[in-house]
């Protein structure tokens, strides 16, 4: 698909829940589209956007795949993004250069809690939404009641532009409600409108005649501002919906901006390789154009790369376009050491990201003697590179490889991932959680490093606690005619660094650390004094406002049989939890609540045995709180602890020579 300056486009997201069916859903639209000529399937493995070996294998998305097609003269770039909670990471990534977004629902599930949690980002990003109800045809499918579910989780401004015909095995396709003999649900449609809108109100009380087209219009606006979300009806699977579906993406979608005549802003969302060209760079460009050859300013890291290809990735095939501009998205090769979230040219134009992803669990990396400890090393290094989140730490003293995941689903694919793209077998130690700290209360932090001379630096930092979830906030009350800005640039720098490892060793958050006192000497102070000194004032501080411990909390939905509920409801008062009244639905009953992720790692499939498989467990990272005080968490420090002075110097001024 060669590109054309000034073609319409529109950049689509496709989200859900896992096995709502998107990767189904994304195959139908590029064969109604005419991109591809046979329909895929998940099941055999032979879906364009499931590339990835692994993907085929099981039969589900690990990773977000672009696909681009035409349809109505307007090309499409579409993300279809996994649906697993263990690669949240990559629809995170993917939120971020999406102009609109297709979630998907299913008729019998109902809206789950990976939707919800992904119907919040979008909300928060303000990113237009179309909703598409799929697998209308199955038993047990209740469009009714999952459109009520929709507006009480989601939205309540979620309005049918369909009317279904039938459901379950008497499902026959739906008919627009902007077409001719829709009359009862059409005024359905309108009252909703006018409801929502003083002047359209005001217009259909007076009995007023409006065009269809006109009151469309109307919902294209409320849709594009984020204020309404029309929702289309469908069977993915056997095609049903699917054109009905890429006309509702055209009509009520806005289309992407940007000037290409600009100066180049655009980011790097994703990072893949390839083998024969090397690093796959996925830009979203915004303003201006990138042509083969090109040099580009890397804004993030501060440097040039030069441009050698620029192409359209589908799957397993690619194509030679030559040019990116404003508003599309393509692959750019030639950048080396181009990482994710790296912005390209100016920043002034990228859009903000909504954090969704938060590994909760560490977990060690074993292998055989016989197998070389640095290819192992670098090939983790390679998959943070395509995951940052992954957070691949290699301890040098401890010779132990750690890295950090989201669930067992993504440990298995990496293992898979090792040993058809490496060539390497490992295994994995019993997942652990990651805990937090956070300050118990104000104090202050000093060090005074004169010794062993030449060096010179003092320090002092008041350490006060933060509000939950507001990480760190820093900042510096000392005058540069006291502490050159390079040797406060320094310090700033290490603070975020001495906070990795606490008292406890784990990561303190939540704090404000602000710098009240700083000294250099003109002759005695070395460039790095200040990095060495800053750890042991930060953990001096520490030492003395004393930590609190943080856990990883779950927000939960349990579905269950009516019969196991009360055993459900005694399982979490076991397990620390806490949970609102139960519902009742038919026969079965639904608990919300919240979960400490170190008593539940276990318990879905507790639940699934005792259940018989007739239950469903939904969970979403909801926060840290602080633990009770007879949890301990104690993890062993890496190097040597800051508050033991004289080692740590030591051992720094021997790492600083060496």
């Amino acid at each position: 698909m060669i590109q054309q300056q000034g073609i319409e486009r529109i950049n689509v997201g496709i989200f859900a829940h896992v096995d709502a069916g998107k990767t189904t859903t994304t195959e139908h639209m590029l064969y109604e589209s005419g991109r591809i000529k046979a329909v895929g399937s998940v099941d055999s493995g032979t879906a364009v956007t499931d590339s990835m070996e692994v993907e085929r294998q099981r039969g589900i998305s690990v990773r977000a795949a672009l696909a681009s097609f035409e349809w109505r003269g307007v090309q499409v770039n579409l993300v279809d993004t996994p649906g697993h909670v263990d690669f949240l990471s990559e629809v995170e990534r993917s939120l971020r250069v999406m102009d609109c977004a297709v979630l998907i629902l299913s008729a019998v599930e109902g809206v789950q809690a990976q939707s919800e949690m992904i119907w919040n980002a979008l909300r928060k990003l303000g990113i237009p939404t179309l909703i598409f109800m799929n697998k209308m045809d199955r038993v047990g499918a209740d469009p009714e009641a999952v459109l009520a579910q929709a507006r009480t989780y989601l939205s309540g401004d979620i309005l049918p532009v369909q009317q279904a015909l039938g459901q379950e095995q008497d499902y026959a396709g739906a008919v627009d409600l902007w077409a001719e003999g829709a009359d009862p649900a059409r005024t359905e449609l309108l009252e909703a409108l006018a409801e929502r809108d003083e002047a359209l109100l005001e217009v259909y009380m007076s009995g007023a005649p409006l065009a269809m087209a006109d009151w469309k219009k109307q919902l294209i606006a409320k849709t594009a501002s984020g204020t309404m979300f029309p929702l289309v009806y469908g069977v993915a699977a056997k095609g049903l919906g699917i054109t009905q579906l890429l006309d509702a993406m055209t009509d009520y979608f806005p289309r992407a901006g940007g000037n290409p005549e600009l100066p180049v802003s655009g980011i790097v969302y994703n990072i893949q390789r390839d083998k024969s060209m090397g690093r796959m760079a996925f830009v979203r460009l915004y303003q201006g154009t990138i042509r083969n050859r090109d040099t580009v300013m890397n804004y993030s890291q501060e440097v040039q790369g030069k441009v050698t290809q620029i192409r359209k990735v589908e799957g397993g095939r690619t194509e030679d376009v030559g040019t990116l501009e404003a508003g599309d998205i393509a692959v750019v090769y030639g950048l080396t050491g181009v990482r994710i979230g790296d912005v390209l040219g100016l920043p002034d134009v990228i859009p903000q990201e909504a954090k969704l992803a938060v590994p909760l669990l560490t977990v060690r990396v074993h292998w055989e003697a016989d197998i070389d400890e640095h290819q192992v090393i670098g090939a983790f290094q390679e998959l943070a590179d395509e995951d940052p989140l992954l957070d691949t730490q290699w301890l040098q003293d401890e010779r132990e490889l750690h890295i950090k995941v989201m669930g067992p689903i993504q440990l298995e694919i990496l293992d898979s991932v090792l040993e058809s793209r490496y060539g390497l077998k490992v295994t994995f130690g019993q997942p652990s959680v990651i805990y937090k700290e956070t300050p118990s209360q104000a104090g202050e932090g000093y060090v005074a490093y004169l010794m062993p001379k030449p060096c010179w630096a003092i320090l002092r930092f008041k350490i006060e606690p933060g509000p939950p979830g507001s990480g760190l906030q820093y900042e510096s009350l000392v005058r540069s005619s006291d502490l050159l800005p390079q040797y406060q640039n320094e310090t700033a720098r290490r603070v975020p660094e001495a906070l990795m490892q606490g008292l406890y060793g784990w990561e303190v958050t939540d704090l404000k650390v602000t710098l009240t006192e700083g000294q250099h000497h003109v002759w005695h102070t070395h460039p790095l004094d200040f990095a060495v000194a800053t750890p042991m004032a930060i953990m001096d501080g520490l030492n003395r406002t004393g930590t609190r411990l943080l856990e990883p909390i779950l927000q939960v939905r349990i579905v269950v049989p009516e019969e196991n509920g009360g055993r459900v409801m005694n399982d979490l008062v076991q397990m620390r939890g806490t949970f609102e009244p139960p519902v009742l639905q038919g026969e079965r009953m639904i608990i919300e609540g919240r979960l400490p992720l170190a008593t539940s790692l276990e318990y879905p499939v507790s639940l699934s045995s005792y259940t018989k498989g007739r239950s469903t467990f939904t969970s979403f990272f909801a926060g840290y709180e602080e633990c009770p005080p007879d949890v301990r968490a104690e993890r062993t420090r890496r190097g040597v602890n800051p508050l033991d002075q004289a080692r740590y110097i030591l051992s720094v001024r021997k790492a600083l020579q060496g």
